[in-house]
């Protein structure tokens, strides 16, 4: 199998490091081989392929997620830069309701995160001009689209910025707090 998976401390959310053959034209990865994602116990069927280019390092998207029924698995990878990528669980039976996990994703380590249905998903850009590029599981809802402050104090998230050095969308600075959620999965 040319695809390393390792589950965090919440096992429904993985690292995966695709392998990379690289010589002196350049390197070739298959990021995404279904066959090989299988194997490795995953199991999904994804429909869009969406592409962020964030200019300003210390850009943060999150934390969003769609409820059913357009809810989404999402596979995040970084083709440029560096991000720091955060899942919240959300499910609403979940002993782990609430807490998170995090990972550094960056175009040097090659690796990705799986954020399964029933996770808010959140990233904050190390570096400018950082590309982001991930796979989900159904198409985007307007009317589905939820999304938890980024910044909010009941989750205690370790961001790698201060408050005042967020750049967030209105969109973001306006998302609901997490005690007032009523859209859990």
């Amino acid at each position: 199998m040319s695809l390393d998976v390792e589950a965090l401390a919440i096992p429904d959310v993985k690292i995966i490091r695709p392998r990379k053959f690289g010589d002196s034209r350049g390197f070739f990865s298959e990021t995404y081989n279904k066959k090989q994602f299988e194997e490795a116990g995953i199991s999904l069927d994804f429909v869009q392929d969406n592409h962020a280019l964030s200019q300003t390092a210390g850009t943060v998207r999150g934390l969003h997620y769609q409820g059913h029924p357009f809810a989404q698995d999402k596979l995040v990878r970084v083709v440029r830069g560096r991000i720091y990528d955060v899942a919240v669980d959300i499910r609403r039976a979940s002993p782990t309701l609430g807490q998170w996990v995090a990972v550094e994703l960056s175009a040097d380590a090659w690796n990705q995160i799986l954020v399964p249905i029933g996770f808010a998903h959140g990233l904050c850009t190390l570096e400018p001009d950082t590309e982001v590029i991930y796979k989900v599981t159904n198409y985007y809802s307007v009317d589905h689209d939820f999304g938890i402050r980024w910044n909010d104090p009941d989750l205690r998230i370790s961001w790698p910025i201060s408050e005042d050095q967020a750049q967030l969308s209105g969109k973001d600075r306006a998302q609901l707090f997490f005690t007032d959620v009523v859209n859990w999965l």
